[in-house]
This record gives structure tokens, C-alpha cells and sequence, in this order.
């Protein structure tokens, strides 16, 4: 059974209609394509308009495509988990050092307690800090990688400590292997590209 694309591209903009027919065209379904081609026809559209939009279509597509060439493989983001893991502990190791000179021994429970907090704060300080100062932790420096939106701006304050909140999701750390963005990338729109040269 066919299925009849007029209605749908009816309710479809003249650029949408552009892009099927002239960028995205072995995308679509042949009937498709050409119940966009009779509803362009229908609107009589401009065709000067219509290689203007074509244009702008195909810059957009080859900047989106430059972007994604950018992004990193799983083995450099393997590479920024084994840095960046030795990073935070060491940060974490001095923060305790630190309040072990000014704290007088605890019992073992607020100890314990002190314990998991200085590992969280260090967590935060580093991650939160590194990637919205400098779009980077110690490991992106070492692969020149940076971290970005999704739209390729870089992120704001909100949106990176998003991105470390989701960090702390069980098997986030392992997501990465299988796909180019793990789950604290997929949660917060962001990604990590190589930088320009």
C-alpha cells in the first residue's frame, strides 16, 4: 500500500519543501520527493528563492558535517577518563590532606563522612571548573579536544555543571565506549570535537 505524501507536504515550509527536493533528495521516498516537487510547483515559488535556500542548505549541511567530522573517537575519550581519573584524585588527595592539618581526628564515622565529601567536592571543583574555564580538563589538553554544545557555542556555567551532575550516572563512564557521546554528553547537548589548528 502507497502512501500519499500531499497532505503531508502540504503542511511542510517552502524551505523544508527546498530541502527535499534539492539537498536531501535520496533521503526521502520517491513519492515523497515528488508530492514536494507538485506542492513547490502549487506555490509558485521564486527560482532564484528556491537556489538561494538550496545554497544556505548545503552551507548548513557542510558545516554540520565538518562539525561532526571533529568529534573524537571512544579511544581519546578513554584516554580523558584514565587522565582525568588520576586529575581528580589528586585533588581530592590534597583536599584531604588539607583539612586532615586544620581538623582534629574525628571518630570513624564523621571521617568516613568527611571522606566522601571531599570526594565529591573534588569531583565538582574539577570537572565544573576545568570545563567551564577552560572547555577542557587535563586530559582534553593533552588530546587538543574541547567540550561544546551540541550547536558548537561553548557552554555556559548551567549547562556544564549539568554535564557533571550526569557524570555521577551508574555506567556513564563505560557509555562512551559505545557510542561517540556518553551519557553526560547525550543529557546535557554537549560533545567534544577536536580544536581548530
Amino acid at each position: 500500500m502507497k502512501q500519499d505524501f500531499t497532505e503531508v507536504m502540504s503542511k511542510r515550509t517552502d524551505e523544508e519543501l527546498i530541502e527535499i527536493v534539492k539537498v536531501k533528495r535520496e533521503d526521502y521516498q520517491t513519492e515523497a520527493v515528488q508530492a514536494a516537487e507538485k506542492e513547490l510547483e502549487s506555490r509558485k515559488i521564486n527560482p532564484d528563492q528556491i537556489e538561494l535556500v538550496k545554497q544556505d542548505l548545503a552551507k548548513e549541511e557542510s558545516k554540520k558535517q565538518e562539525f561532526d567530522s571533529r568529534k573524537v573517537t571512544s579511544w581519546i575519550r578513554l584516554i580523558h577518563f584514565f587522565v582525568d581519573l588520576i586529575a581528580f584524585f589528586l585533588i581530592a588527595l590534597i583536599l584531604s590532606l588539607v583539612v586532615d592539618l586544620f581538623l582534629p581526628t574525628p571518630d570513624q564515622g564523621t571521617l568516613k563522612l568527611i571522606g566522601y565529601g571531599l570526594i565529591l567536592m573534588a569531583f565538582f571543583l574539577y570537572f565544573v571548573y576545568m570545563e567551564y574555564k577552560y572547555q577542557k580538563t587535563i586530559g582534553k589538553f593533552l588530546t587538543k579536544t574541547k567540550v561544546v554544545m551540541t550547536d558548537g557555542r561553548k557552554p555556559e556555567l548551567n549547562e556544564i555543571f549539568i554535564r557533571t551532575v550526569c557524570r555521577l550516572i551508574p555506567l556513564d563512564r563505560i557509555s562512551f565506549l559505545f557510542t561517540k557521546n556518553g551519557f553526560h554528553d547525550r543529557l546535557s547537548n554537549t560533545t567534544v570535537i577536536k580544536e581548530e589548528k
